[in-house]
């Protein structure tokens, strides 16, 4: 099975900002701090009422992101994430009714998995590129390279405690194909609109996946 471009470019840029907004006028500004630090992607998680406003208003009007709709939990979000403009979509568990809408939608979909009785549902669904959530009370990097021995054939993105301190355990991992993080986008920054700082945060984060992969 070939990779989707969105999952591949999830994994070129190694690092995803997960991110929670309260006010969608503040989404674009945001964006643009994390692209000035070199970080091409954005998950917005559909945990505020604004969320589905600052996806639109993202994919509407900054071009050079890739808009990932986050925490996806029923069918009609799915759809709802679709037409805001989502270009691919994170769930935070796995349920044949929404792999089921996701399918329907055509967006590459990471669903997320703790156990080997997730991944044996995702892999019997297709789904083979998957969030690993979360990862740090999941068992985090040893838990993780136990997970992956009965299914070589899956990529996991490792979510859930997950910083610059320790993001370097996890891409060493092969079957890692990017992390996720709520570190780039502290509630401090995102509440004083220091939007240098998350520019100053994602150029570290991309700093060290570069050296990370040499």
């Amino acid at each position: 099975m070939s990779t989707a471009p969105e999952i591949a470019r999830l994994g070129a840029c190694g690092v995803v900002p997960v991110v929670v907004i309260d006010e969608a006028e503040i989404a674009v500004p945001l964006a643009e701090a994390l692209l000035a630090g070199g970080i091409d992607v954005i998950e917005i998680t559909l945990r505020r009422p604004a969320a589905m406003a600052a996806l639109e208003v993202v994919a509407k009007k900054v071009a050079g992101i890739l808009p990932v709709a986050g925490t996806v939990v029923t069918p009609a979000q799915a759809a709802e994430v679709q037409n805001a403009g989502a270009r691919a979509v994170v769930s935070p568990g796995f349920t044949e009714s929404v792999d089921e809408a996701m399918k329907k939608t055509g967006l590459p979909w990471l669903p997320g998995v703790a156990t080997a009785s997730d991944c044996m549902r995702a892999v019997s669904a297709g789904r083979l590129h998957c969030k690993f959530f979360p990862a740090e009370q999941a068992g985090g990097v040893p838990g993780l390279k136990a997970l992956s021995g009965p299914f070589p054939q899956m990529k996991f993105c490792p979510t859930g405690g997950v910083s610059l301190a320790n993001l370097g355990n996890y891409l060493a991992l092969p079957q890692v194909l990017c992390v996720g993080g709520s570190w780039l986008v502290p509630a401090d920054a995102v509440k004083n609109r220091d939007w240098a700082q998350v520019t100053k945060l994602a150029r570290e984060a991309r700093e060290k996946v570069a050296e990370l992969r040499g």
